[in-house]
């Protein structure tokens, strides 16, 4: 039933991005090692989530993978759109209850920015490649190798995180990026992480598509 899917994607990311944000709240509240507290809160987080609701609706809890996934026709283009719409909501719910339980000011901390060393450009790029690396590796491994998903894809945003965070905050998640910005009332670079992890999700299934030709 499509309204299933729609809500366990709604319900994982929901989870993805409260674990997640409440991971940068706790890292910044007891000055725990940022670089180490928020790629295991993400990374877990989404491991939890697939675990719970993945075999419901995909797992993508992503607009980008969303995308990757359309791209290469293994969701139809209606459904994606709601996929999208539902992680939207979920990730908006997830800020608004990080709100709730702490401060304004906790959830603009989790917002995706980079610092004023890298500019706009730089931040984009990075943005574009750490996305393209994620749905890579999402297409490759649902069809190749579908048993090691819950260890892949998890691993692979930990990695994302450790590599992305200090230069551009590491979204790799229009939705992600969105509902702490709309939450917290701060849409200051925002344009990156809504529009580099849709050209990075297509630049992965470009390469995912060589890599099965060659397989062939």
């Amino acid at each position: 039933m499509s309204a299933s899917k729609y809500l366990a994607e709604l319900l994982g990311t929901f989870f993805l991005v409260f674990v997640g944000s409440m991971s940068i709240v706790a890292a910044m509240t007891t000055g725990g090692p940022i670089l180490v507290v928020v790629p295991i809160g993400f990374g877990f987080a989404l491991l939890a989530a697939l675990f719970a609701v993945g075999d419901i609706s995909g797992g993508h809890f992503n607009p980008a993978v969303t995308l990757g996934a359309a791209l290469d026709k293994r969701i139809p283009t209606v459904d994606a759109i709601a996929y999208v719409v539902a992680q939207v909501v979920g990730a908006i719910g997830a800020s608004a209850v990080v709100l709730v339980l702490t401060s304004q000011a906790a959830v603009l901390s989790t917002r995706n920015t980079h610092p004023a060393s890298v500019n706009d450009i730089q931040a984009f790029a990075l943005e574009v490649i750490l996305t393209a690396l994620l749905v890579l590796v999402m297409l490759t491994v649902t069809k190749r190798d579908p048993g090691h998903v819950p260890l892949a894809i998890p691993l692979t945003l930990v990695v994302i995180h450790v590599a992305g965070i200090p230069f551009s905050g590491a979204s790799v998640n229009p939705a992600r990026s969105l509902g702490p910005a709309l939450v917290g009332g701060d849409l200051s670079q925002i344009w990156i992480y809504l529009t580099a992890p849709f050209l990075g999700a297509a630049i992965g299934w470009v390469f995912y598509r060589v890599f099965e030709r060659e397989l062939m």
